[in-house]
């Protein structure tokens, strides 16, 4: 019906879905709403859960930065063998002997990056596509907020590294599909994530300097300096950038990490892409995306019980999501498979879960988790054999991730109609 009873080619389909990427990934609200409208979106108990889901790359694509260089190198070497094809070898600039040296690989990277700057530059169809420089992050370190985790100088790398993901994440930059400009665009981020570590190492060794404990006295001995790096440490992927070689249940796989909120009639409530490997983290932020998407087609009930695996286990989020959320959570100190407790992990908090979990009601609503939430992945990923996004880049993945749980979500309201209908 929508193609018109023709076959349209997977290009165009790609195209499509490349052009409204925005408004597919809301039809997971209006599908939402017609749940809503069903009587299948409770929320007295919600299931939290992340799945790893295939990128469209490959890790044998991951580079570190010498190596990302050399590509850089044979790309404008490439440029150059074709641009001599058309118009001759006039030039004669053929890479240079100097190579072998550090210097001289550094002056050759640079002119290759301008040329391949230049080529970018009369390929791209767009002032968008062909932007190179994107605006400077802003860090904000706050030693009351960093201070209190007990992380030392790592605390500080962990905040200033989450704040560039989360400015990636708003700023939403489509992959590129020419290869020169995915090569610029990884050698930059490398580059800009170096800048970021040593920012946080400055503003760590600044606190340690001139801040003041909680009597008022100066600290100890001030820390080693940072040395950074000659280059950026690391690997990036130079074909999906914003993806990662995030840990599955057996091995590794280059993907994201695909969040999903689902309540007991499996109805999955919100959803997010992230390219963090572990779920540590994603307990808060899931919880206010389900009550933003709650919000959003007139729901304004609050759920009860957050139930999620151990992964989920972040004391800070927990506060908050209590106090400020009024959500009630259940997540186990200790994984599935560990016949013991962590070690340190006793008393306190810790035991308190422990002790609230081993009541008859904590447990019947903790066992619920598995039969909410796992079937969900199963059937996306098993049955319906959607294990991999066919778009690249964390924006594109949300999309296509909403998308997903939106027709799961259809294929639920579609049964759920069949079998009021039966009765």
């Amino acid at each position: 019906m929508i193609a018109a009873q023709q076959k349209p080619d997977h290009a165009t389909i790609a195209r499509f879905r490349a052009r409204h990427e925005d408004a597919l990934g809301k039809l997971f609200s209006s599908v939402l709403s017609m749940c809503k409208e069903a009587g299948l979106v409770k929320v007295g108990v919600i299931a939290i859960d992340g799945t790893k889901v295939h990128a469209n790359a490959s890790h044998h694509s991951n580079l570190d930065y010498e190596q990302l260089a050399k590509e850089i190198l044979k790309e404008a070497g490439e440029i150059d063998a074709a641009e001599d094809e058309l118009y001759g070898e006039a030039r004669g600039d053929e890479l240079p002997e100097h190579l072998r040296t550090r210097e001289g690989r550094r002056a050759a990277l640079k002119e290759a990056k301008q040329k391949l700057e230049a080529e970018r530059a009369e390929s791209a169809k767009s002032e968008a596509a062909a932007e190179l420089v994107v605006p400077e992050v802003k860090i904000e370190l706050a030693s009351e907020v960093i201070v209190p985790r007990i992380q030392g100088r790592d605390g500080w790398l962990l905040e200033a590294r989450r704040q560039l993901d989360e400015h990636r994440r708003r700023e939403a930059k489509p992959i590129p599909r020419s290869r020169a400009e995915r090569l610029l665009e990884a050698e930059r981020r490398m580059a800009q994530n170096l800048e970021v570590e040593r920012a946080a190492n400055e503003s760590y060794e600044h606190y340690r300097a001139h801040g003041r404990d909680t009597q008022g006295r100066r600290l100890g001995h001030p820390p080693k300096p940072f040395k950074p790096p000659e280059t950026p440490a690391g690997k990036i992927n130079t074909t999906d950038l914003d993806s990662r070689n995030v840990k599955t249940p057996r091995s590794y796989t280059q993907g994201y990490n695909a969040q999903a909120v689902v309540n007991e009639h499996q109805i999955v409530l919100a959803v997010e892409v992230s390219a963090s490997s572990p779920d540590f983290g994603h307990l808060e932020p899931m919880v206010k995306a389900t009550k933003r998407e709650l919000k959003a087609i007139g729901v304004t009930e609050t759920p009860g019980v957050a139930v999620a695996d151990s992964g989920y286990w972040n004391e800070q989020q927990m506060d908050h999501v209590v106090a400020d959320e009024h959500v009630q959570v259940l997540i186990p100190p200790d994984a599935s498979k560990r016949g013991t407790p962590r070690p340190g992990w006793q008393g306190g908090r810790y035991s308190a879960m422990r002790q609230a979990l081993a009541t008859d009601y904590a447990d019947r609503l903790y066992r619920r988790r598995k039969a909410m939430v796992e079937p969900v992945f199963a059937q996306t990923k098993h049955n319906r054999r959607i294990n991999q996004f066919q778009r690249r880049g964390r924006s594109a993945a949300l999309s296509e991730w909403r998308l997903i749980t939106a027709t799961h979500n259809l294929l639920k309201l579609h049964k759920h109609q069949i079998a009021v209908a039966a009765a």
